[in-house]
């Protein structure tokens, strides 16, 4: 069985974009490249099987990837090579540039995720997508939180966790300091 994955940079207060859903608080000229969050994130991608995204996460991601000529290699090939699904009810169609490695999903979340998992194959990431992330921890189908606290306080800006009204516990399996200041935290539900 497949493991669901979510991976996310978060800010001191919990923000995974600004208000207008900027992300310049944590992209900048090297991000990926020769940086311990860059070396976790190539063997993450590397480990994967598929990547989910919510619809504002596609288009944000879809705008830069398919072009990226300034990222890491490997992290840039596995956003485009990697099968890609996107979540979405008011989209009708997707598209990755040259590639044709995504797929839109506009059924129900939990019953495509919950048949996903049982497929053989490597495990599955969530990058972003807030509201994604939400739906599917309503559902206990995420089996890990890899969430990287970034040292800034936004004060305002998109959640990570949105509409959720029941208590979710989670146990910490471990915790990573980087030189930047930033601690990867991973998560498992108890």
């Amino acid at each position: 069985m497949r493991r669901l994955l979510a991976s996310n940079l978060v800010s001191l207060d919990g923000f995974v974009a600004g208000p207008n859903g900027e992300l310049d608080w944590f992209v900048k000229e090297g991000f990926l490249m020769n940086t311990e969050y860059g070396d976790f994130a190539r063997k993450l991608i590397g480990s994967v099987g598929g990547i989910l995204l919510g619809r504002k996460t596609y288009e944000t991601f879809a705008s830069y990837w398919p072009d990226a000529t300034d990222n890491d290699p490997v992290i840039t090939e596995g956003m485009n090579g990697l099968p890609k699904y996107v979540f979405s009810r008011s989209l009708d169609k997707v598209e990755w540039g040259k590639w044709n490695t995504v797929k839109l999903v506009k059924g129900d979340a939990t019953e495509e995720v919950s048949r996903m998992k049982e497929e053989p194959g490597k495990d599955l990431v969530i990058y972003g997508s807030a509201s994604l992330v939400s739906a599917l921890m309503k559902e206990n189908l995420i089996d890990e939180y890899q969430f990287f606290v970034q040292p800034i306080v936004l004060g305002s800006g998109i959640p990570e966790f949105q509409g959720l009204t029941d208590r979710h516990e989670l146990e910490l399996v471990r915790a990573t300091p980087f030189k930047s200041g930033a601690v990867g935290l991973y998560y498992r539900p108890k």
